[in-house]
Parts: C-alpha cells; sequence; structure tokens
C-alpha cells in the first residue's frame, strides 16, 4: 500500500517542485476560488428559507406560537420585536393550517364564544357583567381591526350602573380607543364618521361625543360637527381655488416650457373665484311664432246672425207706478224695418309652457391673473428675446384667461382689460439651480480600468490554466514512458554465458579500449597477490 502512495506521490512531488514560483501561486488562486466558489453554492443551496408565519403579535402569542413550535421540532425565528415569527416556507401553510386547529394564537381576550363554551350555574352577576364587558371590547376591537388602515385596536369601555328606579335619568356610557394605523396612512373624513358611528351603535347609551380615538402616535381622529362645518367649507373652497390655480399654471407651464425649455420659465396663477350657488325654477310661457307674437290654433268657432224685415208696433200697457210719464213712445200706427246681423269668431291658440329647474356650477371663475418670468435663451442678454417672442407669449396668455373667466361675470373683456391679467417678464435667472447633465449619468473611469483588469486576470488565469494542463499531460506521457520500461526477452537460441566468460570478455574489450586502465588493473592484482 505504501508503495502504491509512493507511486502517486512522487511524480506529483516532482511536478510540484519544477513549476515556478509564479505557476504556484495560479494553481493555489485557482484551488482557491474553486474551494470558495463550491462553499458559496453549498451554502445557498442548503440553507433554510424563512418566512413570516404570523405577523402584529402579543408577546404572550408569540410565546405560545414558539412553544408549540419547538415542541414539534421545527426551526424558527423571532423577529420585529416578538412580534412576527418565521419558520422555513415550504411547511408555512401546513403549519397555519395545524396551528389553527390548536387554537393558536390565543390572544388571551374574551369574546362571546366563550359564554357557550363555558356556561355554568356558578358565575356572580358581577363576574358575568364583568366578562360581559371585556367580551363587548373584545368584539368592538375585532370590528374595528378589519378597517383598511387599522391594525390593531384597543377598546376601553365604561358602562354606568344600572339605576334601581325606574323614574332616574339614564347615565351615558364612554369610550376610549387606541388604533394602532399603518405608517402614512390617511383617513378621510368619512372614514372617520363611520368609525364614530360604529363606535356608538355597538355600545348601549353611547352618544359620539362620549368617544375619543386616538393612534399610537397620539394624533387624535376628531369628529367634524356641524359647529366647524363653515371651516371645512372654507377649507374645501380654497383646496379648490388650489387646484384651478394649479391646473391652469401646469396648462402655461408645459406649453411655454416646450416653446422656451422647462428650465427658462417661471408660471404664477392667480385666480378669484365666486363660490355663490343658486338654484332656481322658471316657468316660460312664449309663443310658438314670436314673430307675429301667435301660438298655434288648435281650434275655432265661427258664429254669424242676420235678420232683415218688417217688425210689428209695440203692444201691451206700460207697467208704471204712476200715471205720469214714464219715457215710453209709443207708435201708433207705425212699423219698424230693418237689418240685424252678429259675428262671433272664436280661436283658440296653443303656446310653449317651458319649466326650467336650474342648478347654478358651486364655483365660477371670476377673475384671472396670470404672471410669467422668462428668461431670454441667452442669459445676460435680454436683446436676446425677440420682442415678437414675448407678443406670442401674450397673446398665448390673453386667450387661456379670455376663455377661462366666466362670461356672466365679465361679459365683455376688452384688450386692455385682458393685458392687466397678465404680466409677461423677462430678465435672468440668479437663483436657478444647475445640474450638470454630462456628469449625472456618466460612469466613472476606474469602473472601466477596474472592468479592464478583472477581464485581463481572467483571461491570464485562463491562459496559464490551459498551458498548465497541457504541460502536464504532456509531462504524465514522459513520465509514463520512463516508468513503463520494455520487457527484454531473452532468446532462446543464445547460449547462457557463465560468470567467467563474462568476466573474460569484459576484460578483453577493456584491454583493446582502455589499455592503460588495464596495466593498472593488473599491477594491483599483482600487488595483491
Amino acid at each position: 500500500m505504501k508503495e502504491m502512495l509512493q507511486k502517486f506521490i512522487y511524480p506529483l512531488k516532482e511536478y510540484w517542485t519544477s513549476r515556478t514560483k509564479k505557476q504556484r501561486i495560479v494553481w493555489i488562486s485557482a484551488v482557491a476560488c474553486i474551494l470558495l466558489a463550491a462553499g458559496v453554492i453549498t451554502f445557498l443551496t442548503t440553507r433554510t428559507n424563512l418566512v413570516p408565519l404570523y405577523s402584529n403579535l402579543t408577546p404572550s402569542e408569540t410565546g405560545s406560537i414558539k412553544e408549540s413550535l419547538d415542541g414539534r421540532g421545527i426551526e424558527s425565528e423571532i423577529t420585529d420585536g416578538g412580534q412576527t415569527i418565521n419558520v422555513p416556507e415550504e411547511i408555512v401553510d401546513s403549519l397555519k393550517v395545524e396551528l389553527a386547529a390548536e387554537g393558536l394564537p390565543k390572544s388571551g381576550s374574551i369574546d362571546y364564544s366563550f359564554f357557550s363554551q363555558n356556561a355554568g350555574m356558578g358565575t356572580t352577576e358581577n363576574e358575568f357583567n364583568v366578562l360581559k364587558l371585556d367580551a363587548m371590547q373584545t368584539e368592538l376591537a375585532n370590528l374595528i381591526k378589519g378597517i383598511e388602515g387599522i391594525t390593531d385596536a384597543n377598546v376601553m369601555i365604561n358602562l354606568p350602573e344600572a339605576s334601581l328606579f325606574v323614574n332616574d335619568q339614564v347615565k351615558e356610557a364612554s369610550a376610549s380607543i387606541v388604533l394602532n394605523t399603518k405608517p402614512g396612512y390617511q383617513f378621510e373624513q368619512n372614514q372617520i364618521t363611520a368609525l364614530y358611528q360604529l363606535v356608538s351603535k355597538s355600545v348601549p347609551n353611547l352618544p359620539t361625543d362620549n368617544i375619543v380615538i386616538m393612534n399610537q402616535n397620539f394624533e387624535y381622529f376628531d369628529l367634524k360637527s356641524e359647529n366647524n362645518l363653515a371651516g371645512s367649507m372654507f377649507a374645501n373652497q380654497q383646496e379648490v381655488k388650489k387646484e384651478i390655480e394649479r391646473d391652469v399654471q401646469r396648462q402655461v407651464q408645459t406649453m411655454l416650457g416646450t416653446l422656451m425649455g422647462q428650465d427658462k420659465v417661471v408660471v404664477s396663477v392667480t385666480a378669484d373665484i365666486d363660490f355663490s350657488q343658486e338654484n332656481r325654477e322658471e316657468n316660460l310661457v312664449t309663443p310658438v311664432d314670436e314673430e307675429n307674437m301667435e301660438g298655434i290654433a288648435i281650434s275655432a268657432q265661427k258664429i254669424t246672425e242676420a235678420y232683415t224685415g218688417t217688425g210689428n208696433a209695440p203692444e201691451g200697457v206700460p207697467q208704471a207706478e204712476t200715471t205720469g210719464d214714464t219715457g215710453y213712445t209709443e207708435a201708433s200706427g207705425s212699423t219698424n224695418n230693418g237689418d240685424y246681423e252678429k259675428v262671433d269668431d272664436t280661436i283658440n291658440y296653443e303656446i310653449n309652457r317651458i319649466r326650467k329647474e336650474i342648478v347654478e356650477s358651486p364655483y365660477k371663475v371670476r377673475d384671472l391673473g396670470i404672471q410669467v418670468m422668462v428668461e431670454p435663451p441667452e442669459a445676460d442678454n435680454p436683446e436676446s428675446l425677440s420682442g415678437e417672442r414675448i407678443d406670442d407669449i401674450k397673446n398665448m396668455l390673453a386667450t387661456i384667461v379670455r376663455t377661462s373667466i366666466d362670461k356672466n361675470e365679465n361679459p365683455e373683456l376688452t384688450d386692455d382689460d385682458i393685458n392687466q391679467k397678465i404680466s409677461v417678464s423677462v430678465q435672468p435667472f440668479k437663483g436657478k439651480v444647475t445640474f450638470d447633465d454630462g456628469e449625472k449619468f456618466r460612469v466613472p473611469w476606474w469602473v472601466y480600468a477596474i472592468g479592464g483588469v478583472l477581464v485581463a486576470v481572467i483571461g491570464l488565469l485562463v491562459f496559464l490554466f490551459m498551458r498548465a494542463r497541457r504541460q502536464r499531460i504532456k509531462e504524465e506521457e514522459v513520465s509514463m514512458e520512463d516508468f513503463i520500461q520494455p520487457i527484454e526477452v531473452p532468446d532462446v537460441n543464445e547460449s547462457h554465458e557463465t560468470e567467467n566468460s563474462l568476466r573474460k570478455k569484459q576484460l578483453e574489450k577493456m584491454a583493446k579500449e582502455k589499455p592503460e586502465e588495464f596495466a593498472k588493473l593488473l599491477r594491483s592484482w599483482i600487488a595483491e597477490d
């Protein structure tokens, strides 16, 4: 066994000693890199990837889950200050199901299921009230935690004692709530109002005025009442005003920035908004034919009466209280002749009846002002910006002002009025921040240098490795030829020489080739004799 080991070790040792110092360093570096790469690959392929099993846990919940996992022999890790527990990724789903079957995580709070599981006759009234209050707080906290933006909630409810007398005034309850909200989440006012209503309707005789809600950062969530409605309306109006000014500013900035350059234009917009809102109803009656002021004839009736002839003399006794003059003339022996004609023409016309319910816009742009500062193409030379270009800018701004202002507020806007609402100033920008775009995206020269050195080193290592490999193969072939010596098989026809005959032939050969040495050899033999 030792001889076989030496047989393999000796060529390697001889090969290593025959290498130069530079070649030895290259080989040692290559072996070290290979071992390091093998170690990194082994670590990445064999390590356990831990992912969160539960988050936002209380210390008691984390402890119960950790104890259960340790009993199962499962690797786990507690992070995030004891609120998160991590387990191997491949078993996280199965663990959730198994732990849920065991009732984990246990929060330690009592909910309404406690009464169905622990119903008994030995509970006193005070104990029952305490358990009921705790269950109410837990259920309300679970409702609040289901709202978006809230991760946890702690609820404290104060219920008044029940009065023994019916005539006594019922006292009101109160509630204090601390929310654990997500970082940066902003609650809308309707969400806060809904939260107050949820708490108020969940607890008997709990008005919204007796509810206090805050988060972990001591920020209070106030319920907007009718008293501060005016302030809220003012804030909304200011927001609308800023939105209008911002839209016009962006429009002008984009247009002029495209024309002059984004860093050459600064725009400021001021707006006067009319927030008065009008609701009115109009009942209008108009003729169909406005030119003749006539409607549409829907029905017509015409009656004509005519009479011609001789009438009889009036007869009878005049009816009067006295026999005096009654003013009645009696025709004696006379006749009444005449013509009678009556025309009755009736036409029914239909007109337009218009009923309008008009709700005016909640805001109108009553006035608008645009101020623009433009830097010339050559900052130190105001003459580089021509007057025609300035006139073009003013015409653009005049068009925006004319189309934005409400026509009912300003029905007739002259050019002088428009020019008073716009301002264009041409001057260099002294406070402008400049950025060197050339160096912003330029790759440093040392990155290229390091990259080139790495490429050269890798190429050199590959070249030396290939050359050493070829040389090693060549030396192995030579060493194998030296190691494997040809086996000489003696000829069977040759006669076997004895030791004396072989010595005799050697002496003859020595006498022929080296006579002096042969003579010395004879003298030494004679001297010995």
